[in-house]
């Protein structure tokens, strides 16, 4: 016979994940969001219903957010550089494959290396790593918080908002004008603002932290500033609209990060306008009749760079199906979308074709996001072209 306080505490467990009799997705208004709650929704209720994988994951994740609760926080002061601004509160890092040059004293000008890491642009010197470790961070709180509904992950979530955002004393300053610079080359280049792409985790625990009621008036008005200011320098600064010229995925990923805060400030009609124009342009510009990316194929991983840049589109196509603007249906007179260049990737997915550019990492992680990209798709866009693609995979 099982040990009934064993029997008990599992059920306490259910009961306080079922606390409420409505459903997350009802309490929150109807208003247009960057975060997907019904994703978030649909693995609440399999961990309601005691789905073994989604309690082992759960637990996973409670076990790592709790020791997040004793992190003090996370800033762009902490890094041991300094900005040619000569302020710290400036996010600073150097382009990851760019090495010392080999044939001068001084290793300068450095050299590119594409593809290739330089472990000097992954250390405590730049900001990369705090960033990265920040935005993990609010991402694994946002999910705690989700999942359990215990405020105190989101308080935590807000300090961490603080000190990266607002407080005087540790705050970033609202722009990425010394990103992904090149020792002996430049200060800064527009390719560093990619690297936040990861604010969107920030913008949706916000939304989700106003649905529940626990987000203070302080932070939210602080932060609608910051955005504010940021997105600006986005769309006014010379770096900003560099980046947004480019041809490849860093122009996508700009149109991703930009779309996803002007989303968050209520600027509705401008999104509209842009994704009409702007990323249509793009998704033509980008993808090839056949469904190539040409720019993304030149790469040295050219299958994770061609996965990167459609997951950017994917992201945009969701946006714009919020706000009322068909990107998955777009064509072109000659044929290409968004869901061409997908139809492209699904030989080689699927081992029908083996990939013949050049790939010089592992491309299963690459592989993994373009299986999850096609079910999401699927669900997203009612989109049946990739089904036979999908049951061959599901069945190896």
């Amino acid at each position: 016979m099982k040990n009934p306080l064993v029997i008990y505490n599992k059920l306490v467990f259910i009961l306080l994940i079922s606390l409420s009799s409505c459903s997350d997705a009802q309490k929150v208004d109807n208003s247009i969001k960057v975060i997907e709650y019904e994703a978030l929704e649909t693995q609440k209720s399999l961990l309601k219903k005691g789905d073994k994988k989604a309690v082992e994951d759960y637990n996973k994740l409670i076990t790592k957010v709790d020791k997040l609760l004793n992190v003090d926080g996370f800033s762009v002061t902490k890094k041991t550089g300094v900005p040619p601004s000569k302020s710290k509160h400036d996010y600073m890092s150097i382009g990851p494959y760019w090495w010392p040059n080999p044939n001068t004293e001084n290793g300068l000008p450095y050299i590119r290396k594409d593809g290739e890491i330089n472990p000097e642009t992954r250390n405590n010197f730049t900001d990369f790593v705090e960033k990265k470790n920040f935005i993990s961070a609010i991402k694994t709180l946002k999910d705690a918080f989700y999942y359990s509904d215990d405020v105190k992950y989101a308080r935590k979530n807000l300090a961490f908002i603080n000190t990266w955002f607002l407080d005087e004393t540790t705050k970033m300053n609202p722009n990425v004008n010394f990103g992904q610079y090149v020792p002996g080359q430049s200060e800064g280049r527009c390719f560093g603002i990619i690297e936040f792409d990861g604010l969107i985790e920030v913008v949706e625990f916000l939304e989700l932290a106003k649905d529940k009621g626990v987000l203070d008036k302080k932070t939210e008005e602080g932060m609608i500033n910051w955005f504010t200011d940021y997105s600006n320098w986005l769309k006014n600064s010379k770096l900003g609209i560099e980046e947004s010229t480019r041809k490849n995925n860093h122009a996508t990923h700009y149109d991703v990060q930009l779309l996803s805060i002007l989303v968050y400030l209520n600027k509705i009609e401008e999104v509209k306008n842009y994704l009409s124009t702007t990323t249509k342009a793009r998704i033509f510009s980008q993808i090839e009749p056949d469904g190539s990316q040409p720019l993304e194929l030149a790469r040295t991983k050219s299958f994770s760079y061609s996965v990167m840049n459609l997951h950017g589109f994917l992201d945009l196509a969701q946006i714009g199906q919020e706000v009322g603007v068909d990107l998955w249906g777009m064509e072109s007179e000659d044929g290409r979308s968004i869901k061409k260049g997908y139809e492209f990737m699904l030989p080689y997915v699927t081992n029908q074709e083996e990939w013949s550019y050049k790939q010089i990492k592992d491309k299963k992680s690459s592989e993994e996001k373009l299986i999850a990209d096609l079910k999401k798709a699927r669900k997203l866009f009612k989109e049946d072209a990739f089904d036979d693609a999908l049951e061959k995979l599901n069945k190896n």
